[in-house]
């Protein structure tokens, strides 16, 4: 199943099921809490339970057009999002290196539709993407081991870690994970993605587009650490909540600036694909195009680079 947050006006979200006939509205089946946010945390916690009704809607509810609503972030705002510090093989063979994680602000979060919005900060910084699948956890789970991995997680969405950089990939201010945090550099969605409907989340594809232009293209196989490692290493240091996150980190190959007028998108296989814009205030410009090595936006092929063995 693919759970959604939508709105059909002005009103607070209604969680929802994205199919192929359209958006299905499941707010008579589910419980409404306090926030859009904890209401989405009840349906991870309380999903067997609802499956039987939430299928049954998926088959035969009304279903309105995609195009007649506007789908907001399936979690709006989630309690942590972990974040991992490289973790991609790109074309760089050698070592993998030491797994690492940082938090990104949960305030930052925006949705399909929405706009990133560039800070104005006056020293030479550039803005760049990085297109990552993330992990939906169901909690609460400590100290999992990496066999037992799936009990953790519930699904899958798309984020794009927006960074602001100055010199090289040094993040903002002399490098700390600031540069990570800016309002509207959380873009997730389209969707949640129930675990069920993606048996390997180390056998997917992630793509990006800036305006048109195939950024990022590589498969979740090059992962240094795997989707199992993530959840033991994160839940041995902290307890990890229904609804937060842990994004798995980028092939930096097709690695670029946003920058003011931009139309961006980013699909994960079995997730989906959904469309930003950017806009900067101070209406700076970069040079376009790929920064760090194009292999990886060959739209024909994605590469793999994982060592053998």
């Amino acid at each position: 199943m693919k759970l959604v947050l939508f709105q059909t006006g002005q009103g607070e979200p209604i969680p929802g099921l994205l199919t192929e006939r359209g958006v299905v509205d499941i707010s008579g089946v589910v419980a409404k809490s306090h926030t859009p946010q904890l209401t989405m945390q009840g349906v991870i916690d309380g999903f067997e339970r609802l499956r039987p009704a939430l299928e049954k809607l998926a088959a035969e509810g009304a279903a309105r057009p995609l195009l007649g609503v506007r789908l907001c972030p399936p979690l709006p705002r989630p309690g942590k999002i972990l974040c991992c510090i490289g973790n991609y093989w790109e074309h760089a063979q050698r070592e993998p290196r030491a797994l690492n994680m940082f938090m990104k602000n949960p305030e930052a979060v925006i949705g399909p539709g929405d706009t990133i919005m560039l800070p104005e900060l006056t020293e030479p910084w550039i803005f760049m993407h990085e297109a990552e699948l993330a992990l939906v956890i169901k909690g609460p789970a400590k100290k999992i081991r990496r066999e037992d991995w799936r009990g953790a997680v519930f699904g899958y969405t798309g984020l794009i870690d927006v960074s602001a950089r100055g010199e090289g990939r040094r993040t903002w201010k002399a490098g700390s994970w600031l540069g990570k945090s800016f309002d509207t550099f959380a873009p997730i969605g389209p969707c949640i993605t129930t675990a069920d409907e993606i048996p390997d989340p180390n056998n997917l594809v992630v793509r990006f587009w800036d305006d048109g232009q195939l950024r990022h293209n590589y498969n979740t196989d090059d992962m240094e650490h795997r989707v199992p490692e993530l959840i033991e290493f994160a839940s041995g240091v902290m307890t990890l909540n229904s609804g937060d996150l842990i994004a798995c980190g980028t092939n930096h190959e097709g690695l670029g600036a946003l920058q003011d007028g931009e139309a961006v998108e980013i699909e994960v296989e079995h997730v989906g694909r959904m469309r930003l814009q950017v806009v900067d205030p101070l209406k700076r410009s970069w040079e376009k195009g790929v920064y760090m090595g194009a292999d990886s936006t060959n739209p024909e092929a994605v590469r793999r680079h994982r060592p053998a063995g």
